[in-house]
C-alpha cells in the first residue's frame, strides 16, 4: 500500500490557490487508490520544531562521527521520519516574495541530515538518501508569471525547490502550475486547467 503525504506550506486554508489544487488532487488519487493512506503535513499546525543552535551543534556532530543526544536532535529525526515514511509526496506551494514560504525552509532545514537525507563523500560529493519516491508539486504566485517583464518578479520558488527534491534523492518530479492569478485577464481559465491538470497528474500518480 502506498503512502502519500501532502506537504501544505500555505497558511491561507479555504483562501489558498496551492491548497484547493492539492484538494482536486488528492480527492481525485483517493477516488482511484481508496486502499492508499493519504495524509496531510500542516506546516504551520505547531508540530514543526525550530533549528536552532542546539540542533546545529547536534548536526556538526554527526559530521564529527559522534552520536548526538539532545531533544532537538531527537526532534529533526522525528520529523525526518514522518517524512521518509511516505513514498510520495504531494508539496502545495505559494510563491512568497519570489520563492518558498519560510516555514518550507523550516522543514527543509530541520530534515536535511547527514546520514538520514544525505550522505556525504569528500571525493565523489553529496548523495541523496530519499530513495524510490515521487513529488507532485503545486505552485502557486500572484503575481509572477513565466515570459512577464522583470518588474512583476522572478522565480526562485520551482528551481529551489526542485534543485532541493533531486539533491535529496528525488527525481520523479510534476509540476503543477497556476500563475500568476492577480495579473492576467484569464485567471478563471487558468485556474480550471490547473485543476484539470492536477486530476491528470493524480490519475497516473
Amino acid at each position: 500500500m502506498s503512502k502519500v503525504l501532502h506537504i501544505s506550506a500555505s497558511p491561507r486554508g479555504e483562501a489558498s490557490e496551492s491548497l484547493a489544487i492539492a484538494h482536486t488532487f488528492l480527492e481525485t488519487y483517493q477516488e482511484i487508490h481508496p486502499g492508499h493512506e493519504v495524509t496531510t503535513f500542516d506546516l504551520w499546525d505547531g508540530s514543526l520544531p525550530a533549528f536552532g543552535p542546539d540542533a546545529a551543534a547536534a548536526k556538526m556532530a554527526v559530521f564529527a562521527g559522534q552520536e548526538p543526544s539532545s531533544e532537538a536532535w531527537a526532534k529533526a529525526v522525528a520529523t525526518f521520519e514522518r517524512i521518509n515514511a511516505a513514498d510520495k509526496y504531494v508539496f502545495s506551494v505559494p510563491m512568497w516574495n519570489a520563492g518558498i514560504p519560510y516555514i518550507l525552509k523550516q522543514l527543509i532545514d530541520v530534515i536535511s541530515q547527514p546520514g538520514m537525507l544525505f550522505s556525504f563523500d569528500p571525493a565523489a560529493g553529496y548523495t541523496g538518501l530519499l530513495r524510490g519516491k515521487k513529488a507532485a508539486v503545486i505552485y502557486t504566485s500572484a503575481v509572477y508569471g513565466e515570459g512577464l517583464a522583470p518588474a512583476f518578479g522572478a522565480d526562485f520558488q520551482q528551481p529551489y525547490l526542485e534543485n532541493w527534491l533531486q539533491w535529496a534523492g528525488i527525481h520523479d518530479i510534476t509540476p503543477i502550475q497556476f500563475r500568476p492569478n492577480l495579473v492576467t485577464a484569464t485567471a478563471d481559465t487558468d485556474r480550471k486547467l490547473a485543476h484539470e491538470q492536477a486530476r491528470e497528474v493524480a490519475r497516473k500518480f
